[in-house]
């Protein structure tokens, strides 16, 4: 068969690091084992556009995988070029570069599978450092020291602490679950979540956090919020600017699950006007990100208020280790027909949504 790898190229740093998985010189540590068995491997980094090596290769290709972190976007278009597509596979978490709704409503008979579990600890963990960061004007204070500049007034006056402050979360699942139990060591006033479900009591009460239905009315309440829910057809621009008129002002915004989830010129018209005081995560759209993204430059009156980095809190290494595991655990069911896949790992089974909770009509 025919396998499309498409990932990041690393240059030095893949010989730096041999389990940076996530980068086409490393191929997910799949490259040997998949042509030993016969198959055909194509690993690739480009990936936009009519003349790029991904749209050459989708004609001929059995099985795709990319990642979250430089998506293939595998839309209809390329959905219904690729004749032979059997299988799709996330190595990471996160197929809403997938055109799932297509594939599901055209009767094509297609799996779409990625390795769930394995990105929720770094990311959980990249949450509470981008608070700190935010909360602390950690970015300000550092880039004056480098710079070789010592006025601590003009860091300090936009600094907090994270203790005794309200922190709610949009999505209380996987991640954002993981986020509350770290936050309950900083001893915050309250926690507060948002979700289409509740979560059971006895993991409610584990955390002593507070479900509140009403998205506006949660983030009225909240000092600093944190985006942890999929994007979905009823989270793409959830955060826009009607909403950010119900933050509390000078509340700030950490966003790691997708950037497609916020109104990227909203967020940043709130930062610079101080509705927000801050907006920090390591999610964009498209991916990699334009140079002039506004989320590059955005400042609040102090010139602080930014904690951005690039869509890496899902892949630190030992994230790649998993996530490279998982997707070969993926292919080796797929070859041998067994097709055990976890249940958790299932979006689409042969064309079909396992749950509807990644179909359009999913409500946040």
């Amino acid at each position: 068969m025919k396998v499309v790898l498409v990932l990041y190229d690393a240059g030095k740093h893949a010989a730096d690091e041999e389990r940076l998985y996530g980068c086409t010189e490393n191929a997910l540590g799949i490259k040997d084992w998949l042509e030993s068995a016969g198959h055909t491997l194509v690993v690739t980094s480009d990936k936009d556009g009519e003349d790029s090596e991904l749209e050459k290769e989708i004609p001929d290709a059995d099985i795709i995988i990319t990642t979250p972190f430089h998506p293939g976007y595998i839309s209809k278009e390329r959905i219904q070029k690729g004749k032979k597509l059997k299988l799709l596979v996330v190595a990471g978490v996160g197929s809403d570069h997938i055109d799932l709704d297509y594939i599901n409503e055209s009767g094509r008979d297609i799996s779409v599978l990625e390795v769930t579990g394995s990105n929720v600890v770094s990311v959980a963990e990249h949450v509470i450092m981008t608070m700190l960061v935010l909360v602390r004007n950690f970015v300000p204070a550092h880039e004056q020291v480098m710079a070789g500049g010592w006025e601590v007034a003009a860091v300090a006056k936009d600094a907090f602490d994270i203790e005794g402050k309200t922190i709610a979360t949009i999505g209380a699942g996987r991640i954002g679950y993981r986020v509350l139990e770290r936050l309950v060591a900083f001893n915050p006033k309250e926690l507060l979540y948002y979700d289409y479900q509740a979560l059971p009591a006895e993991a409610e009460a584990k955390v002593n956090a507070r479900r509140v239905e009403d998205i506006k009315e949660l983030v009225a309440q909240a000092d600093i919020v944190t985006v942890n829910c999929p994007l979905h057809a009823g989270s793409k621009g959830l955060v826009n600017a009607d909403l950010l008129k119900h933050f509390k002002k000078g509340a700030w915004l950490v966003n790691t699950a997708r950037g497609a989830i916020c109104n990227a010129a909203d967020v940043a018209a709130a930062v610079e006007s101080g509705q927000l005081r801050g907006y920090g995560g390591d999610v964009w759209f498209p991916q990699p990100a334009p140079a002039d993204h506004p989320w590059r430059t955005m400042r609040n009156k102090y010139g602080a208020g930014n904690a951005m980095t690039p869509h890496y809190s899902g892949t630190v290494i030992d994230a790649q280790i998993r996530y490279a595991q998982g997707t070969k655990n993926i292919l080796e069911s797929f070859f041998t027909q067994k097709f055990d896949y976890r249940p958790q790992d299932i979006i689409l089974l042969n064309g079909k949504y396992k749950t509807k909770a990644y179909g359009a009509d999913k409500k946040v």
